[in-house]
């Protein structure tokens, strides 16, 4: 029936609860056939070395905090709420500038690059 709940419908990941629960940089990974996501989340003073990806565009989606990101040298702020692509080829480095900082990483799906969390 329309408007009815689909309970054949892949899991809702609630990216806000699983970012505040996090004791790891990686928070939570998620997969498909043709997308990878990944939940990061930055604690005050981290950040993510400048690097460039050659591969795919990057959609990066705040969930929680605030932080900068730099591509090709241009800082942006991204804030809870916000979303920001990252062009392939761009140098990209991301830190927080708040106490933490969560966000939603997803891109097309590459092989041999999935991220591993660190205990």
């Amino acid at each position: 029936m329309p408007g009815e709940p689909d309970e054949t419908a892949a899991p809702i990941a609630d990216l806000r609860e699983l970012a505040r629960a996090a004791h790891h940089r990686l928070a939570w990974s998620g997969a498909s056939e043709d997308l990878n996501l990944n939940l990061l989340v930055l604690m005050a003073g981290e950040a993510v070395e400048e690097h460039v990806n050659a591969e795919v565009d990057v959609l990066l989606v705040g969930i929680e905090g605030s932080g900068a990101v730099e591509i090709d040298g241009v800082r942006h702020r991204l804030g809870a709420g916000g979303a920001l692509v990252v062009p392939k080829r761009a140098r990209r480095a991301i830190a927080t500038t708040d106490d933490r900082f969560a966000y939603l990483s997803c891109h097309r799906r590459r092989g041999g690059l999935w991220p591993t969390q660190r205990s």
